[in-house]
C-alpha cells in the first residue's frame, strides 16, 4: 500500500492509511505504509508507523482507509485528526 503525502491549504501533513484499531473512546490508532526509494541500492523498501487520531463521531472501524491531518496536541499521543474515510473495510 502506497500512502498520499500532501500538504493542505494551510500547510498540514495529510497522511493516509488504515485503521487498525478503534477500541478507545473518540480516537483511533491508523498504520500509514511508506514506500521509500533507497539512495544507494536503488531498491523500494517499505516502512510504516502509527498515529493516534481523533475520530470524533466513531466512525471509522478496523480496516477502514482513512485520511489524517496533524493538529495541534490533543492529549500525550493524539496529535492527528480525522478528515475523511476513504474506503470502507469489507
Amino acid at each position: 500500500m502506497d500512502t498520499d503525502v500532501q500538504k493542505s491549504n494551510n500547510t498540514k501533513l495529510v497522511l493516509q492509511g488504515v485503521v487498525t484499531s478503534d477500541k478507545m473512546a473518540k480516537t483511533i490508532v491508523v498504520e500509514i505504509m511508506m514506500r521509500k526509494l533507497h539512495p544507494l541500492y536503488k531498491k523500494y523498501v517499505t516502512k510504516s508507523k502509527t498515529v493516534k487520531a481523533h475520530d470524533e463521531k466513531n466512525d471509522a472501524h478496523v480496516g477502514d482507509t482513512v485520511r489524517v491531518e496533524e493538529c495541534r496536541p490533543l492529549s500525550r499521543d493524539k496529535r492527528w485528526r480525522l478528515i475523511e474515510i476513504v474506503g470502507r473495510a469489507k
